[in-house]
């Protein structure tokens, strides 16, 4: 263990258990979002990356493309969703100390994610781990109505992981990327998206109705915070949809969401310049809102060290002692106790 890095509580954190990885290989997502391959990923090796990192507690969810792979393959969604959820709430009580879990739900098919919610609580699910699109069905669209308000009901915590960007119309989904293949989806099209879901939440009213649920933005809101002034300024521009009131917004921003810090947060040079700092800078986001995170394993675990040691070096630009302990662990644990689902 690198006594150097501080002790930390880890929200985004993926696992792929033996027959999700199957199923992601046999249904045309070998080389999923365009990267070069499905990482490895087991117990072992992810308590491994937690001793590296000093992590003192991983929160596991299911990353893109989510637990329903396959458009119109309903029955296959409800069965690897299952899986994949009986697989954590298994690890979790292994590894109480070590391991929590956001479930997966087997979105679009929305009758079948309301049953889930009850199992995955009953089974001890700390929150929901949803993706920003569901073959081109949007974090905020109508058709999600039933889930928001049920997941509102329970209070509970819902991380977001972005996925590749799609639209749906006319019942049929397709893929929206303009350079194809070029690129490799992760690099810059699930900040996208994860704006895309961010501002849909908003403008369609979700946030509005659901106070009680807490979101986790990932990636320190992807491509969001130089949105944020002209999405909600441009409501009050054009007639016809939810006007947004700025004081209302940031009030909500404040009290229901948090962003995590996986991925590049800083530039590769020694400071506080890079992703975080324009999040906090540009929107006011307190460190009580910031959250660590690893995206191991699709994060390898001398990356996760590589960045975890820039992140040290970076916080330290940006904030104090006590900020920082909160970033790595406190804002974490307050949370959990918080929306506590049992």
């Amino acid at each position: 263990m690198s006594t150097a890095l501080p002790p930390r509580i880890d929200v985004h954190s993926h696992f792929l258990p033996p027959d999700y990885h199957d199923a992601l290989m046999s249904n045309g997502h070998e080389k999923v979002d365009g990267m070069p391959g499905i990482p490895p990923w087991s117990e072992t090796a992810h308590l491994d990356m937690m001793k590296t990192a000093n992590v003192t507690k991983s929160m596991l969810s299911i990353s893109s493309p989510g637990t329903h792979i396959v458009p119109g393959k309903d029955i296959l969604g409800r069965s690897l969703t299952r899986h994949c959820n009986a697989f954590a709430a298994d690890l979790k009580k292994r590894h109480p100390d070590k391991f929590g879990f956001w479930a997966s739900l087997p979105l679009p098919d929305v009758g079948a994610a309301m049953t889930e919610i009850d199992v995955a609580i009953e089974e001890g699910a700390d929150g929901f781990g949803l993706m920003t699109n569901y073959h081109g069905v949007y974090l905020g669209s109508s058709l999600l109505d039933g889930v928001f308000d049920k997941l509102n009901s329970v209070g509970a915590t819902v991380f977001i992981h972005p996925t590749k960007p799609c639209a749906f119309e006319y019942g049929r989904t397709t893929e929206t990327l303009p350079f194809g293949d070029q690129y490799p989806i992760p690099m810059f099209e699930f900040l996208f998206d994860t704006a895309r879901a961010f501002v849909n939440l908003f403008l369609s009213g979700t946030v509005e109705r659901c106070p009680r649920i807490r979101f986790i933005i990932p990636h320190c809101g992807g491509c969001m915070p130089p949105l944020f002034t002209r999405f909600v300024r441009f409501s009050s521009v054009v007639p016809g949809g939810l006007v947004l009131q700025p004081q209302d917004v940031r009030r909500q921003l404040n009290e229901q969401f948090y962003f995590d810090l996986a991925g590049l947060a800083f530039d590769g040079v020694a400071g506080g310049q890079g992703q975080l700092k324009a999040l906090v800078e540009g929107l006011e986001i307190r460190s009580e809102r910031l959250l660590y995170g690893s995206d191991f394993p699709f994060t390898q675990t001398k990356f996760v060290k590589d960045f975890a040691e820039r992140m040290k070096d970076g916080l330290e630009h940006l904030f104090g002692e006590e900020d920082r302990e909160g970033i790595y662990e406190r804002n974490a644990v307050k949370l959990l106790e918080e929306t506590k689902l049992r």
